[in-house]
């Protein structure tokens, strides 16, 4: 059941609405405004981490293509079916495309975790030695420098989960 991720330009907050259903056309009112439509806020990634707080890059991020996002999902999808999880090569392979279909780059530390995985090192023994780093460090980063966002502030984000 999805979690969607909506934002208000009027208050400048981040909303979360649950989905009973995956529903990717409905967008629903600000509840704190009532009368705005909220915009839908793509999130390629969810993390579990306690309080942790977004980080400042989080501001100014390009709008991301839903459609290119999805067919690059069908396509990571297609191809994990027909992948051998005992060859870190193939997995490598697959990330590697994830990040092109996505108009994304690679961190630092997953890019040369992949590049270890490509030249056939164990998965387990890269995680082992490179776990804090992968860990602090966002593994996806967009390619396009982002422009500076005007003085408007960090949005805030309601823990409230709602009803889509």
């Amino acid at each position: 059941m999805p979690i969607y991720e909506f934002y208000c330009e009027k208050c400048n907050t981040v909303y979360n609405f649950f989905s009973r259903t995956i529903n990717t056309d409905k967008i629903p009112y600000c509840p704190r405004c009532k009368d705005v439509k909220l915009k839908k806020k793509v999130s390629i990634f969810a993390t579990i981490s306690g309080n942790k707080e977004e980080s400042p890059e989080d501001e100014g991020l390009p709008p991301i293509d839903e459609s290119r996002m999805e067919r690059a999902m069908g396509i990571l999808a297609s191809e994990a079916e027909k992948i051998d999880a005992e060859d870190p090569r193939q997995g490598a392979q697959l990330m590697r495309k994830l990040a092109d279909e996505t108009g994304l780059r690679l961190g630092p530390s997953m890019e040369e975790a992949l590049s270890r995985m490509e030249r056939g090192e164990d998965p387990e023994k890269i995680e082992e030695e490179m776990g804090s780093a992968l860990e602090e460090e966002e593994p996806f980063l967009f390619k396009q420098p982002t422009k500076a966002r005007s003085s408007r502030p960090k949005p805030k984000v309601d823990d409230t989960l709602y009803e889509l």
